[in-house]
């Protein structure tokens, strides 16, 4: 694939609409892996990945991008980099069901919240993403809330820094990859699925698997768990080729943020004065931000409607 036919590094309308519905779907997703808490993640895991593979199939079918795949296949770069984000979200799946499941939910919001920063220095070192006064403004609100939730937990935070740490590498990998963003999920289960398949039939065998064991729930959760899995990754796969990674960054508070009151008012996980403190800092600083882009995309089409029109 040449490097004209690949999305230009702006922010589009339709990205962002795109970010936003999988970045609310997350949201919600503890609820559901809380329901899966008692299944090891490593067998929930690999369901996802399995029962993601016929509907991202499906989709590329759909699509006609069957020749993009095998195309895929044939070359070793684009295999390598589908190798190294399959690997990436894999274990940034199997960190964040651990974490739903074991009562960390928070740390894992508060993970979400750190992994923008993270995302921004990646595109400002290897992008050379600008960003403008305003936008470093929020930048630094949001780092000054993070701040405060990482002393406030009185510890260091592997679960949140590992979560930063994979999801923030996976993002700026996932733009990088030279081919579509639906063709790239469904590489990526493609890669997983031999690996995936190979445990579950392990684990029917030693007889720890909690598949096909009885219990009609548990089965519809596993099978279930490829559609939560496929539909907002493949949503978030398009929103993330048409949108910058400084912009794609500050969007992703608003997953934490549904994480973060799910775990207080769901959970009941402990609640104290400095997150009070800390939630609205990162919510101004996402509007901050979002006012920031909107008025840019505002200044961009107008320089570019006196410039059609030769006014």
């Amino acid at each position: 694939m040449t490097d004209a036919s690949l999305p230009k590094n702006e922010d589009s309308l339709s990205g962002f609409f795109y970010a936003l519905g999988a970045y609310v779907f997350w949201g919600f997703l503890p609820l559901y892996m809380k329901a899966l808490a008692h299944v090891p993640p490593v067998e929930v895991i690999a369901h996802r990945v399995l029962w993601s593979l016929p509907i991202a199939l499906a989709v590329i079918v759909w699509l006609g991008r069957t020749q993009d795949l095998r195309q895929a296949f044939r070359t070793p770069r684009t295999l390598m980099m589908g190798a190294a984000t399959a690997t990436l979200i894999s274990v940034n799946w199997g960190i964040y069901v651990w974490a739903i499941g074991a009562g960390y939910a928070l740390e894992a919001a508060l993970g979400y919240y750190i992994n923008p920063l993270f995302s921004v220095l990646l595109g400002r070192i290897l992008l050379k993403e600008a960003l403008t006064a305003a936008q470093w403004a929020a930048i630094a609100l949001a780092a000054a809330a993070v701040i405060l939730l990482t002393i406030e937990a009185g510890r260091l935070p592997v679960v949140a820094l590992s979560l930063t740490l994979t999801w923030g590498l996976y993002a700026y990998l996932k733009k990088s990859l030279p081919i579509g963003p639906n063709q790239g999920f469904t590489l990526e289960v493609m890669l997983l699925a031999p690996l995936a398949l190979g445990y579950v039939i392990w684990a029917q065998v030693q007889g720890d698997s909690h598949f096909l064991q009885g219990v009609g729930r548990d089965d519809l959760l596993l099978i279930g768990s490829g559609i939560v899995t496929a539909i907002p990754l493949m949503i978030y796969a398009n929103g993330a080729k048409r949108l910058r990674l400084s912009t794609i960054a500050m969007m992703q508070y608003i997953a934490p943020t549904m994480i973060f009151l799910i775990a207080v008012f769901v959970f009941d996980e402990p609640f104290g004065t400095v997150r009070l403190i800390a939630f609205p800092m990162i919510w101004a600083a996402l509007v901050i931000y979002t006012v920031s882009m909107l008025r840019a995309r505002g200044r961009a089409r107008q320089s570019s409607s006196v410039i059609q029109t030769g006014t």
